[in-house]
């Protein structure tokens, strides 16, 4: 419970959950572990490292839909390719930010990171 706490401070002081907002389900640790087990890379860049589990439709926004795993995509917070992938794509450069299109942006990303390594 503690670290639920601490997690959703963290998360709104780096503005990723607007001060007040909802609260974290006590099952969200449970689903985030479980998300991670079946999707353990991020879909994007393919890293494994420092992985985040992104709500497609912000949390603070759809609250009802936190716990749902057709509304989680992996993303890390890596700089393995010179990017944070959650903070690019999920968040438009700033975790204020919504995308709504970050599914697609994520597959059209990932297509040109692979292509980009292939030619090297």
């Amino acid at each position: 419970m503690a670290s639920t706490r601490l997690n959703h401070a963290l998360d709104v002081a780096k503005g990723k959950i607007p001060n007040g907002g909802p609260k974290r389900s006590n099952e969200w640790a449970k689903v985030r572990k479980e998300h991670l087990k079946n999707n353990p890379k991020c879909v994007v860049c393919g890293d494994t490292h420092q992985l985040n589990v992104h709500h497609i439709k912000p949390f603070h926004l759809h609250p009802e839909l936190e716990l749902d795993p057709n509304n989680l995509v992996t993303l890390c917070e890596s700089t393995s390719y010179g990017i944070i992938c959650h903070l690019l794509i999920g968040h438009l450069g700033d975790y204020k930010n919504i995308n709504p299109n970050s599914i697609e942006d994520a597959k059209i990303w990932n297509a040109k990171l692979k292509e980009e390594h292939y030619e090297k």
